[in-house]
This record gives C-alpha cells, sequence and structure tokens, in this order.
C-alpha cells in the first residue's frame, strides 16, 4: 500500500509540474490558474464528503468537516473575485489531469472499508496537499499578474499548509 501510495503521489506531482514545455504550470494564465485551483478545492471536497460516508473514524471526521468548510470558503472568495473581475475560469490540461486521477482515486477509495479506508483518506490527504501546496507555491503565486488573484492564493495557501500539517498528523495517528 505504501508503495502503491508513493507511486500515486509521484503521478500527481508528475503531472502537475508538467514534463513537456507545453504542459508547464507556470506557463497557464490567471484564468487558468483560477480553473485548477477551483478543480483541487473541488476534488478534496469530494474527498471530505467520501470520508464522511466510509469512515467511523472520529479524527478523519473531523478533518474532513474541516476541509469541506474551509474549500468551500475559498471557492467562494474565488467565485467572488472572478465576478467581479467579470471573468471566467479556463479550463486546461492540469485541471483536466486532476479530474481524471481524482474519478480514479475515489473509485479505489469507495472499495475500501475501516482501518483501509482511513489510512488510504489520511495518506492521499498528505500527499495532495503537499503537492498542491509545492505547485501554488513555486509555479502559480511566482507567475499571478492579478494582484487581487495573487493575494487570495497567498491567503489560501496559509490555510491549505495548515491542512498539510493536520493530514501529517492524521496519517501519524491512523498508522
Amino acid at each position: 500500500m505504501k508503495l502503491k501510495m508513493t507511486l500515486l503521489a509521484a503521478s500527481l506531482i508528475v503531472s502537475m509540474t508538467g514534463t513537456a514545455k507545453a504542459d508547464d504550470p507556470s506557463k497557464l494564465n490567471d484564468l487558468e490558474i483560477a480553473h485548477v485551483a477551483y478543480v483541487a478545492d473541488v476534488i478534496d471536497i469530494r474527498y471530505a464528503h467520501l470520508a464522511l460516508a466510509i469512515s467511523s473514524n472520529p479524527d478523519i471526521h473531523e478533518f474532513a468537516k474541516t476541509m469541506i468548510r474551509d474549500h468551500e470558503a475559498v471557492n467562494e472568495q474565488a467565485l467572488a473575485l472572478l465576478g467581479k473581475l467579470n471573468a471566467q475560469p479556463q479550463d486546461n490540461f492540469l485541471s483536466q489531469s486532476l479530474q481524471k486521477g481524482a474519478e480514479e482515486l475515489i473509485t479505489e477509495m469507495s472499495q475500501l472499508r475501516g482501518d483501509a479506508f482511513d489510512k488510504r483518506y489520511a495518506e492521499n490527504e498528505l500527499a495532495y496537499h503537499k503537492a498542491v501546496n509545492n505547485l501554488v507555491e513555486t509555479a502559480f503565486i511566482p507567475n499571478i499578474e492579478n494582484a487581487e488573484v495573487k493575494s487570495l492564493f497567498e491567503a489560501g495557501l496559509e490555510i491549505f499548509k495548515a491542512h498539510e500539517s493536520h493530514a501529517e498528523m492524521m496519517v501519524k495517528k491512523v498508522n
């Protein structure tokens, strides 16, 4: 299971960092970046709802509720900002890749129960937050042109780094 988790995290990071110049996250425009962030939040909300439906672990439930609350709040702020800017997010290779990977992972995790689910969910949350936080910090924030969008991403990154720390503690508890 650890090998599978490591391979999944590695493939997520590779897909998120791009291997070809055309698929370089640092080359995305602000509206494409906004869409990737929105999709990443929606995916984590879906993972959290799955955890609430399957797990009976109170720590998993607490974490999942935090994910739903925080990711929905950030997405609401992002949508409000896009409305203010009269702009629409733009789908792209990265948001599509994230969506495809999430569908596969949800199918896999839906088959698990008990401790196996809790471990898989916790390990995925840690790997997912590490990968997304790294992407936001190194490829997105330095390349966002709009100051308001950049500010929203910087604030969101602080929240999601706290999620990463919380996920790390959760992994230790379930292992």
